[in-house]
Formats: C-alpha cells, sequence, structure tokens
C-alpha cells in the first residue's frame, strides 16, 4: 500500500512526513531543504537562528530576522518544488515580528506551540502561507480552533498533535509526565480527531491531523495514520543525519545516549523538557550557571533567577560544546545507533510504514 502525502488546502507533499523544527540551529536550511527534496515537509527552526551572524551578540533581534530570510532562500535552492515550514514559538519575545518576517519571505506553513498561537490567522492575511497550532489535547484543538474562527472566520490549515513522549520543551505539567500519569498518544490523537471532525463539518475545511512526539519507525507512522492522522512529525530521528545543521558532536551525542540518560528536566523558561542528562544537566542541578549576557528570547524567562541561559546553553550544544551545552531529544534517542543520509532515513520510514499497511490488507 503506498503512502499518501499530507494535503495543506493547494499543498500536497510526497510523503506523509513532517521534519519537527529544532532549534537551537539543529533544523536549519541544509536539514529542512533535504527533507522537502525527498518528499517530506520541512520544518525550519527560528528560536534564535541567527546565532552564527557576527551581530548576533550585539542585536540577536536583527541578527534572527536575516537569518530567517537567508536559512528559508537556501532551503529552496535545495528543494525548489518541495514544501518548506518554520516552528515558531509562542514564547519567543519577539513573536509577531518573527512570524511577519517569514511571511515576508512567502514561507510555506508556520506550525506555532509553546502556548498558544491566538492570534497568527492576523499575520497570513492575503497570503498563501498556511498555519497549525500544536495541540496536546482535544480540548487545545477546540479551543484555539473556535477562537481562530471566532475572531478571524480563520479555521486551522492543519493541526499537530504534541505527546508527552516528544523532545525539547513539553506541553504538558511535569506531574503529568510521571509514569502512572502520562497520557497516552493513541488516546489524545482520538480525542483531537474527534474535536476536528467538528469542526470541520462546521466550517466545510478539511483539517488535516499530524501526530508527534515519540513517533520513531514505520511502524508508528502506520499505526497512527489507522487511528485516522493524515501524516506524523519526527524530529529526534532527523538529528542523526548527514545532512542535519547540527555539529558532530551533537549528533554523536544522539548515537551514544542510552535510556537512563533521558532525563525529563526544568527548563529556564519554566516548562519540562526532555533532555540527554549529561556533564552540564549535572552541574546546573547542583549550582547555578553565571549569565553574563541576556538575549532577551523567551517571555517567561527571568536572568534573575534562572540557572542557565538556555539561549547559551543550546548554541553551546549545537556547535559541539557539550560540556558547557543543554542537548534536547525525544524519549526514543536511545534506539538510534547511526547517522544516515536524509534519503535512506525517508526511505526506511516509507517502506516500513508501506509494509505494515499491506499487512493489515
Amino acid at each position: 500500500m503506498k503512502l499518501k502525502g499530507i494535503k495543506i488546502g493547494e499543498l500536497i507533499s510526497k510523503y506523509p512526513i513532517i521534519q519537527g523544527g529544532m532549534g537551537v540551529g539543529v533544523s536549519l536550511h541544509n536539514l529542512a531543504g533535504n527533507v522537502a527534496k525527498e518528499g517530506g515537509i520541512g520544518i525550519i527552526s527560528t528560536a534564535d537562528i541567527g546565532y552564527q551572524d557576527p551581530e548576533f551578540e550585539k542585536n540577536p533581534m536583527e541578527a534572527n530576522l536575516k537569518a530567517i530570510k537567508t536559512e528559508i532562500e537556501e532551503a529552496r535552492k535545495i528543494a525548489p518544488k518541495g514544501i518548506i515550514g518554520v516552528n515558531v514559538m509562542v514564547a519567543l519575545t519577539n513573536y509577531a515580528e518573527i512570524v511577519k518576517e517569514c511571511v515576508k519571505n512567502k514561507i510555506d506553513l508556520i506550525i506555532s506551540g509553546a502556548g498558544l498561537p491566538k492570534d497568527l490567522p492576523t499575520f497570513i492575511k492575503g497570503t498563501k502561507t498556511k498555519i497549525a497550532p500544536i495541540v496536546s489535547s482535544g480540548r487545545a484543538a477546540k479551543l484555539i480552533s473556535k477562537m481562530w474562527i471566532s475572531k478571524y472566520n480563520y479555521a486551522p490549515d492543519m493541526i499537530v498533535i504534541e505527546g508527552p513522549e516528544a523532545g525539547g520543551h513539553l506541553g504538558f505539567k511535569p506531574d503529568e509526565l510521571l509514569p502512572e500519569n502520562k497520557p497516552k498518544l493513541e488516546e489524545i490523537t482520538k480525542d483531537v480527531l474527534k474535536e476536528v471532525k467538528e469542526i470541520e463539518k462546521e466550517t466545510g475545511k478539511e483539517i488535516p491531523v499530524v501526530v508527534a512526539g515519540g513517533v520513531f519507525d514505520g511502524k508508528d507512522i502506520a499505526k497512527y495514520l489507522k487511528l485516522g492522522a493524515d501524516g506524523v512529525q519526527m524530529a529526534t530521528r532527523f538529528v542523526a543525519t548527514k545532512e542535519c545543521d547540527a555539529s558532530d558532536a551533537f549528533k554523536q551525542a544522539y548515537v551514544s545516549a542510552k535510556k537512563e540518560d533521558i532525563k525529563i528536566i526544568k527548563s529556564p523558561v519554566g516548562m519540562p523538557g526532555r533532555a540527554i542528562r549529561n556533564e552540564f544537566i549535572k552541574k546546573v542541578e547542583s549550582s547555578k550557571s553565571k549569565i553574563t549576557r541576556c538575549y532577551n528570547c523567551i517571555k517567561t524567562c527571568n536572568p534573575a533567577n534562572t540557572p542557565y541561559c538556555i539561549t547559551k546553553a543550546l548554541i553551546n550544544s549545537v556547535k559541539g560544546n557539550l560540556e558547557e551545552g543543554l542537548i534536547f531529544c525525544g524519549s526514543n534517542v536511545d534506539k538510534i545507533d547511526k547517522i544516515v543520509t536524509v534519503k535512506e532515513l525517508m526511505q526506511e520510514l516509507v517502506n516500513g510504514a508501506e509494509a505494515e499497511l499491506c499487512l493489515e490488507n
């Protein structure tokens, strides 16, 4: 059975696979462009996207806006006919400016989470850019959809469900991430699909649903497609590719990670997150790291009482300075045992999913 792509309005991917956005600098033009080239949807992370600019230390906002244009252009060179999107966190201090710059550069798709993107439709009016909120429950899907419809007469173009096994910042309370309380992604998916069907009836608009958080292989992809989802979003798997924009040392940390290395941490921005418990994490668990510079990146971060600067920690790790870096990861990072090309990974995922679906028919 051949996989069908995700249809987001007039945008149609070859395969139902979105590569999740990973910041700082883990998913930029090279990874996103190559995923789009191979038939998936490539996502550029906008979180401190301009960190490599010489002017970043002096004016991070200006560097970030400049980098958005460059990264989108470079991704398009790799995949002129592919679908390129961006991930923009609602928690970013300059959220509106970042979104506007992405729209100005004619990005195909904006995926937005780390808060409810209440006013996202206002930024894409009169453009072809599609928008998708990230939700962690049927209730959240209903809330944001009703809000957009009521205020802007606009239903989501797509909805991304992010479950509790995802990497990085998580949209769950710390106690919800305990093994005995953790909601199952399958149940969340059913709940969201039910709400989306009602919204589709009300608006007459097709709204694809994409599942993320712990999706690892073709078998997982087939499972969520059979539940009724239109596709999956995967991030962790794409770090261990030759085209990923992170350093080789960062990628090797994924290959070397064991199950016991995966830890839920409290991020300086006030949210729980999943990361590899390296020497840096062990150090900041017992002592506060000296903060010499605030990048004004996240609304909820207060430099006066934060244990460390998350921007600096993420920049360190993506550059390969793991001793002083934070390494976000998904719950299945321990299953990764080698670095492959994006082409090889995409084929493995597609072949695995199609084989699994054929077994059911």
